[in-house]
């Protein structure tokens, strides 16, 4: 069949060409040009002109394009259909298991309602793509978000895409929002954890459902909420630290949706009678018949205090105002526990109505108080619900207007004024505010608005721990303001005591940077500092800086964080506590009185840890012993003057070569007192087995210390290695060495004669000036095996299996490289010489076995002589001993591991190591090895020689057990050079 085409006029592929075509039917031609009507007639020609025109073409395609969408539309609507079918039996399969009854029949009713109560979230907001479910969200349940969400997310059921990113947005370029999750919650708003009783309620919330419950925080909270299902539209959730026993929590951003139509409770019938502040006030103080009445009170929220947890009792205390000039108002304690979630409800200027108080007297207070009662409501004040009691108030007042009770001292008024003479009083505001940075999320301190600091440590703040973080919004009522604190706070200080209230207004969008929970690592430690120790807020901010110093001193190589700010306990003292200690009870006198909560709440004028404070210069700082060196060595250094170390007039006759030669060295010594503020020596004792000095260690490095029991005598017990040092008297040696050319006395002025040089710094310390803290032996050693290899290994736990033996040591040779033998099938390069030392003395009794935690009877002493004699060879890593081992002290020589026979004895393995060649033939050598460890022993611990060590002094034990071998050892050591 012909191939039709539609041509034009002059079209090029028609073979007329350009020739003006005068037949009217030669429109439509075959592919050889021939006119259509030629073969198939006028009539069907026509009607293919027609099909062939541009409009019937476009026509034909629309249709087409038409009938394609057409089932698009319906495979998608098909589509769509089987998904919502699928979300649908999805969501009827999670209400069954987690919110009808358990062992009841499904709720088609509550099935129906939750789906209605979604449709309804999901369509306000406009942009629901058609779609009336939310396909792309899941349930989750109370345990799924527990088990299964790892990381911060926030889920917004009415929010489209664009409205979730403006929102992001507005967090700020400082921070990481809160990722979104397409999640669905449901539960039950309650006050009770889990299945606890009445009594156990602490005025926190919970969200519950049939796998468990998980707490929540709500900005503005209805009582009338409590109980009833909920649809959580917008939330986000905040899980627990890593590894953290601690648990996750909810943050709730809007209203709740019920899936229940909440019941409205009526107003009352006849409007309920209550009494104002004023006279409810006078009605405390009168004898009259109405003592015994339980009235209702209504006024306007004045004052809130803050939720105070004890042992016993949790409560709090609100103070009602009214409208007279004077301004009175009455205070009202809560402490029914179904009735702390009060405590979130309430909101301050806002006017209340409570029922059925109680007028009662506190234990030790002067005065009575009102009380609610266990039928006790609160209600919103609504002018025409109320009208006022009039009661006729006869006989005497009870009591008068109460008065103040004596003002208890702070602790840091004792010391009188501050360095700068003044004693100043805080302020009492309100204020309204956003956190913009934590400074110490343990010790409760924050940064608000970008220029004051807020610290939250004299509350107890556990709940709101949690939620504090950058972008949290809150109102500080009754707070105090401190100025000029000192401590190393140079900002202005707001600090909310027990009186005051810290309400949330606003979550942050931004992911904590650190996970959150309600016990922060060290919390426990910063509360014991305010509620134990009794400290004022300048003297608090010096002790949280020192210790956030002493932090990065010492963890995490040496102790874990969690170790070093621990709670402290009388059977186990925190560490960081027992550094600060000795600087505390300076500024703070012991035998301080506690805080009393209710007097700290309610006594006027008011008192409390804040009222009084003066500025706090810094008593001392715990440098690293990194920027220590450094300093010491600027120190030195500037302090160089060669005029001054040699005076003129000698200098002057001095030549040049005896001139640059004493300056070649010289010394500084620096005490505590030339620095401010006067540094504190904090370090980890450890010895060096490359150099065999002891050294003090922290996270920045070591220095080098000379550690003297006594003027001019020595270290003894290697038992200090590894423990804790903390000096505030010590000297900070520097020694100068000096390479210059100086021609003569006249250009000791000119520094370019210098050309080297180098200074030493060591440290030196009396043990008596020294506070010895032991290190947790366990922590300590898989610390250390984790360090830089320059540093040394702590002393180890002591062995639970081993062998032991004691010995008198009566002579030390000096620490020195020294050549020694190649042991047989060694290598056979020349060895290089190695550092080491040698020790004589005498083996006191037999081997003894580790028995429990201490040694048992020394075994026979089956083919020794009787003199005992032995030669100790310290090499490689056991000279870190060389500082401990002096004559005349007794040691125990400890092997861990199993028992090894002739270990200690003439022919034993370790008889056979490495010897200097001059000592190749002394059978009595013993090589020490490195795992090895030394103990210091006293006479009680020899069995043979008890008797002798009660009738003399350890002294002249010594020297009678010394006297037979130190010849022997001298002539064997002669002999052995002179061989050699």
């Amino acid at each position: 069949m012909a191939a039709f085409r539609a041509e034009g006029p002059g079209s090029a592929s028609s073979p007329m060409g350009n020739q003006e075509q005068t037949t009217a039917n030669c429109g439509a031609v075959d592919s050889w040009g021939r006119p259509l009507t030629q073969l198939y007639g006028k009539g069907v020609t026509d009607n293919l002109e027609k099909l062939l025109r541009p409009e019937v073409r476009a026509g034909v395609s629309k249709e087409k394009k038409k009938k394609k969408t057409l089932k698009e539309v319906s495979r998608r609507r098909q589509k769509t259909c089987s998904k919502e079918q699928a979300w649908l039996e999805a969501a009827q399969a999670f209400i069954e298991e987690t919110l009808c009854p358990p062992g009841k029949e499904p709720d088609v009713q509550l099935t129906q309602l939750v789906i209605d109560c979604v449709k309804t979230i999901w369509l306000s907001q406009g942009r629901n793509q058609g779609l009336t479910l939310p396909l792309s969200y899941s349930f989750v349940s109370v345990k799924d978000l527990r088990t299964h969400q790892r990381l911060p997310c926030c889920s917004h059921l009415s929010w489209s895409s664009t409205a979730y990113q403006a929102w992001a947005k507005e967090a700020g370029p400082h921070g990481v929002p809160l990722p979104r999750e397409r999640l669905l919650l449901l539960g039950t708003l309650t006050d009770l954890s889990g299945d606890l009783e009445q009594e156990c309620r602490n005025g926190s919330l919970y969200i519950r459902d049939n796998t468990g419950t998980l707490g929540c925080e709500l900005i503005d909270l209805d009582l009338s909420w409590l109980g009833h299902l909920f649809l959580f539209p917008s939330w986000s959730y905040l899980p627990p630290a890593m590894k953290s026993s601690g648990e996750g929590h909810l943050e709730l951003w809007g209203a709740p949706v019920p899936v229940f139509p909440l019941t409205i409770s009526p107003g009352p019938l006849t409007p309920i009678p209550v009494l104002y502040p004023e006279m409810a006030s006078r009605l405390l103080r009168h004898r009259s018949k109405h003592r015994n009445v339980q009235p209702n009170l209504a006024g306007e929220l004045v004052r809130l205090s803050a939720l105070v947890k004890s042992r016993k009792k949790a409560y709090f205390i609100l103070s009602l105002g009214g409208s007279s000039p004077d301004g009175s108002h009455v205070s009202v304690i809560v402490q029914v526990p179904a009735q702390l979630v009060w405590h979130r409800a309430l909101w301050p200027h806002k006017a209340y109505v409570l029922t059925e108080l109680r007028a009662s007297k506190l234990p030790g207070h002067r005065y009575r108080i009102w009380m609610t009662s266990p039928s006790s409501q609160l209600l919103p004040l609504k002018p025409e619900c109320v009208r006022e009691l009039e009661l006729e108030l006869e006989g005497a007042p009870l009591e008068t207007n109460p008065q103040p009770l004596p003002i208890l001292s702070n602790p840091q008024d004792k010391k009188g004024p501050g360095p700068d003479g003044l004693v100043r009083d805080s302020r009492l505001l309100s204020y309204t505010g956003t956190v913009t940075g934590t400074l110490n999320r343990a010790a409760g301190l924050y940064e608000l608005d970008g220029q004051l600091g807020l610290c939250l440590a004299y509350q107890q703040f556990h709940g709101l721990r949690r939620v504090v973080r950058p972008g949290v919004r809150l109102e500080l009522q009754d707070v105090h303001l401190l100025q000029s604190v000192g401590g190393g706070m140079r900002r202005p200080m707001l600090a909310p005591c027990l009186r005051g209230a810290v309400l949330l207004q606003g979550f942050s969008r931004l992911a904590p940077e650190t996970q959150p929970s309600r016990r922060a690592p060290g919390a426990s430690l910063y509360e014991q500092l305010v509620w134990e120790h009794q400290l004022g807020l300048p003297l608090y901010l010096w002790a949280t800086k020192a210790l956030e110093e002493l932090a990065c001193k010492l963890c995490p190589h040496v102790l874990r964080h969690h170790q070093f700010l621990q709670h402290s306990s009388p059977g186990n003292p925190s560490l960081g506590l027992q550094i600060l200690a000795p600087t505390l009870e300076v500024l703070v006198p012991p035998g301080c009185p506690g805080r009393d909560p209710r007097s700290e709440i309610l006594e006027e004028p008011h008192h409390c840890p804040l009222q009084k404070y003066a500025r706090l210069q810094t008593p001392c700082s715990f440098p690293t012993l990194a920027a220590l060196k450094e300093e010491g060595k600027c120190r030195a250094w500037a302090s160089f003057d060669p005029k001054t170390l040699l005076p003129l007039p000698e200098a002057s006759h001095l030549p040049s070569c005896q001139l640059n030669q004493r300056l070649a060295w010289s010394w500084l010594c620096l005490l505590p007192s030339a620095f401010h503020p006067a540094p504190v020596l904090l370090g980890v004792l450890v010895p060096s087995s490359r150099k065999g000095c002891l050294r003090l260690q922290d996270q920045s490095g070591s220095l080098p210390c000379l550690l003297l029991a006594k003027p001019s005598q020595p270290l003894t017990d290697p038992g200090l290695i590894g423990c804790l040092v903390r000096a505030e008297r010590f000297q900070l040696v520097v020694e100068r060495n000096v390479r210059s050319s100086f021609p003569s006395w006249k250009e000791l002025s000119m520094t370019g004669f210098m050309q080297k040089k180098q200074a030493r710094v060591y440290v030196q310390i009396f043990l008596a000036d020294a506070l010895i803290l032991s290190v947790p032996r366990p922590v300590l050693h898989s610390a250390t095996s984790s360090r830089p290899p320059q540093t040394e290994p702590s002393l180890p736990e002591g062995p639970h299996i081993g062998q032991s033996r004691l010995f008198l040591l009566s002579h030390k040779e000096a620490l020195m490289k020294r050549n020694f033998c190649v042991p047989p099938g060694a290598s056979s390069e020349v060895p290089k010489p190695t550092l080491s030392f040698l020790v004589l003395g005498s083996w006191l009794g037999g081997t003894q076995r580790k028995e429990g935690t201490g040694w048992g009877p020394p075994e026979p002493r089956e083919g020794e002589d009787s003199d005992q004699k032995v030669l100790l060879i310290f090499l490689r890593s056991s000279v870190r001993w060389f500082e401990f081992l002096h004559p005349g002290q007794l040691y125990r020589l400890v092997v861990p591991g199993p028992p090894t026979p002739m270990l200690f004895k003439e022919g034993g393995s370790s008889c056979v190591s490495q010897r200097p060649p001059e000592l190749a033939g002394c059978a009595s050598c013993l090589t020490v090895q490195d795992e090895w460890t030394l103990e210091l022993a006293s006479s009680q611990d020899i069995p043979e020689v008890l008797a002798i060590s009660r009738a003399l002094p350890e002294s002249s034990l010594a020297d009678l057990l010394s006297v037979s071998q130190i010849p022997w050892c001298l002539s064997q050591l002669r002999f052995c050079h002179i061989s050699g």
